[in-house]
């Protein structure tokens, strides 16, 4: 164990956590008969039920969090309806898709659909969202498209993670959990006052073993975790009208990365790369790495394929109470620095060994004045600042495929600024309207896009072979968009709600920075994409030990943002591009269901479906129109819980079941093709990703009355389910997978102090 690491657990076991506390509380009022449990949410910035919110939103706290498995922001799949998260060729760089509203891309310089906020405080990179979750609140899921609330603008929905904040009394805990693979999990917080109106908090987390995969030649074993964060935060009153708070954290990551597999047999790869044979055990993968590019990349020979990531920043957020109105301002830095070695052809072979060495830091100001009052007329109005700036190196090693190596470098610099505001009006106590507007104008600029390839051992970039004509490549977008919110509710009870809503949201414009290939119009910027979506949705109390909340949308694309190709001769193989596709659409619903019908009963239930097509002509590079075609992605997605709490004296037994169910989708779909036997559209079978279910389930004791310790026995993929969670190719005949970890399990120890 790494000094860093050790220095991390043993501050986590002196200070303690607590996800276990709170679940404690919340198992305590889900167990209670004919209860339900009121979470408050902060979905439209301001404290209020979560069932009286007219949006879109499932709210998962720590304890479901917990009970789910979620250690990182991609389990939340396995949790909430119509979400997909995807790892990029296994990487750290996470794909969003929020009702089939996603982008693809396994570079560092894009924009989600899918916004995600810690705290209030946009992530908008996707490799910013990788780091651990830790004693945390609760997670927000909106759907759909997000923007006169919030400072960035979103298409598909938002991901909000609210931390647990500092408290007056004295709290601390810790949270220890050991598994499979002697996988060990660890946090810890304390929290209280220091002083007179001032309070802190510090939590900490660390992960460490873990390994569960096997290199097929040699058996050496990859994927042991080596994680270290913490959170310090500072709240000061320092009048009974303004508030202060500090956040600062910092996070280090020198975990294995997860090897990819081989899934489908390749014919030789060319001069001492001979034929392989697919994978059949989702425990086997393979990597290798030449010296000469290991002293390329400034990593020692013989290393994995592995992360080394560090990330630190702090938060500085101020409220004023006006007496009438609420002055929020949220002032934030974020840096990250990637290091990212991975192998993307599962093989001994250096066909497709990649290494990220990227910059990143983000500066954001956002300040916003809310009403306090009781009237009729509640109202927030708002104005957004970023300063985004990325400095990516990727390189390529292909010797043994294409006789040497690459490297992709560029720098990034994007400024966005954003004003909007929203206003509720009461006309009655049970009719109520919405009008949201925002502008927004952003500028992003592309510099020294350059793709160089050598052939030299080891590779001497300062002296490469040019892949492309006139060098580095230099492009800027700049743009301009209105969009908005307009939504009407109706109380039909009073615990229930209707509501419909027209909201129009934009996604920001970018580059494709795969590399400059022999086309400069390869580099080109794509455009903002633009949704418009229609939203029906009812949430209801039936009883006060049943809850049923459903939804359904219609959404009209506008030059929506997909993944096409161009063909690249040096290396004979197709290389992503973004396109804009004139228009498409997608349909679909979600129901999610609580109840309580029994003491000590609790059963969750969730359903999405949607289905998407092209409604424009759009072509990929074979020629083939893909108007009228679906968009592909899973259409359906289901899941839900069971869990029983028995008294058992001075004790209480709660045992729990959770499971999801995700669906078939093609992966890559524009590389569909015509046969010209059948004059079909064919998909290479080996893209498509298979249907499968999850499941897991805990046993845990405490005592009856308060919540001082739990003791927990825990199973994650209880039927031990064999699935992928993408499939992709860098270089043709080399087709890869990321396989979902098998069955593990383990015991997990929670204190309160």
């Amino acid at each position: 164990m790494k000094r860093s690491t050790q220095l991390s657990l043993t501050l986590a076991l002196a200070v303690a956590n607590t996800l276990g506390t709170a679940r404690a509380a919340d198992t305590a009022a889900a167990a209670e008969a004919g209860k339900l449990e009121d979470v408050v949410v902060t979905a439209q910035r301001r404290e209020e039920s979560a069932q009286s919110v007219p949006v879109a939103l499932s709210v998962l706290t720590s304890a479901s969090l917990e009970d789910a498995g979620v250690a990182k922001i991609n389990d939340l799949q396995n949790a909430t309806p119509s979400l997909e998260i995807e790892p990029a060729f296994g990487s750290g760089q996470a794909q969003f898709r929020l009702r089939g509203v996603g982008f693809i891309d396994y570079t560092s310089n894009n924009s989600s659909p899918v916004a995600v906020n810690l705290d209030g405080v946009p992530l908008p990179f996707p490799i910013q969202t990788q780091g651990q979750l830790f004693d945390v609140a609760r997670v927000e899921v909106l759907r759909g498209p997000q923007g006169t609330l919030y400072g960035r603008n979103t298409t598909g929905g938002a991901v909000n993670f609210i931390s647990n904040r500092p408290t007056e009394a004295y709290e601390a805990g810790v949270d220890v959990s050991y598994g499979s693979h002697s996988a060990v999990q660890a946090e810890g917080f304390v929290s209280g006052g220091i002083g007179e109106g001032v309070r802190a908090r510090l939590s900490v987390a660390t992960e460490q073993g873990g390994a569960w995969q096997r290199n097929r030649l040699t058996n050496d074993k990859l994927g042991d975790k080596d994680t270290a964060a913490a959170r310090l935060q500072l709240e000061w009153d320092a009048t009974a009208a303004v508030n202060l708070r500090l956040t600062l954290h910092a996070s280090d990551d020198k975990s294995d990365a997860q090897g990819l597999q081989l899934i489908a047999d390749r014919a030789a790869g060319g001069p001492g790369t001979p034929a392989l044979t697919a994978d059949t055990s989702p425990y086997a993968t393979g990597w290798s790495l030449r010296p000469g590019f290991a002293s390329a990349i400034g990593v020692a020979p013989g290393t994995k394929p592995s992360l080394n990531n560090s990330n630190v920043g702090g938060v500085f957020d101020l409220n004023v109470d006006l007496g009438g109105a609420k002055l929020t301002s949220t002032t934030a830095y974020n840096k990250l620095i990637r290091r990212e070695l991975g192998d993307w052809d599962a093989s001994q072979y250096q066909e497709s060994d990649v290494y990220f060495h990227d910059h990143l830091s983000v500066f954001s100001e956002e300040a916003h004045l809310a009403s306090t009052g009781s009237g009729p007329l509640s109202w927030l109005g708002g104005v957004y600042y970023s300063d985004e700036r990325l400095n990516e190196q990727f390189y390529g090693d292909f010797y043994q495929r294409l006789g040497g190596a690459a490297l992709t470098s560029y720098e990034q610099d994007g400024k966005s600024l954003g004003v909007f505001g929203q206003g509720d009006y009461k006309f009655t106590d049970r009719l109520k309207a919405t009008l949201g507007l925002r502008y927004e104008h952003e500028k992003r600029e592309l510099d020294d896009l350059n793709t160089v390839f050598t052939v030299t051992d080891p590779p001497n970039y300062a002296q490469p072979i040019e892949l492309i004509n006139g060098g580095a490549q230099s492009r800027s977008l700049s743009n301009s968009d209105l969009s908005g919110r307009a939504a009407l509710e109706f109380q039909l009870a009073p615990k229930s709600i209707l509501y419909g809503s027209i909201s129009r949201g934009v996604k920001s414009g970018g580059f494709t920075a795969h590399n400059t290939v022999g086309n400069g119009a390869a580099v080109d910027p794509f455009q903002p994409e633009k949704l418009t979506a229609f939203e029906v949705g009812i949430k209801s109390d039936v009883t006060d030990a049943l809850r049923i909340n459903a939804s359904a949308f219609h959404y009209e694309y506008r030059d929506q943002q997909i993944l096409s190709k161009v063909h690249d001769a040096v290396s004979n193989s197709d290389i992503g591009r973004f396109i804009n596709a004139p228009k498409s659409k997608i349909d679909g619903a979600e129901v999610e269901l609580t109840w309580r019908p029994l003491d000590g009963l609790e059963i969750g239930q969730y359903a999405g479906y949607k289905v998407g097509k092209f409604t424009a002509d759009v072509f990929n590079s074979a020629g083939v129109n893909f108007n009228g075609r679906d968009i592909d992605f899973p259409k359906t997605s289901y899941g839900g819980e069971l869990a029983y709490t028995l008294p058992l004296g001075d004790f209480r037994l709660r045992s729990e079941v959770n499971y999801s169910y995700h669906d078939k989708y093609d992966q890559l779909f524009l590389l569909e093709s015509w046969d010209p036997n059948t004059l079909q559209l064919q998909t290479p079978v080996q893209f498509q990703i298979d249907s499968y279910w999850l499941a897991n389930a805990s046993v845990t004791l405490s005592p009856a009355a308060g919540r001082s310790w739990e003791l927990s026995l825990w199973v994650h993929n209880l039927t031990d389910q064999k699935y992928y969670l993408t499939k992709n190719y860098f270089l043709p005949l080399t087709n890869v997978g990321l396989a979902g970890e098998p069955t593990t399990f383990g015991v997990r120890v929670a204190l309160r102090f």
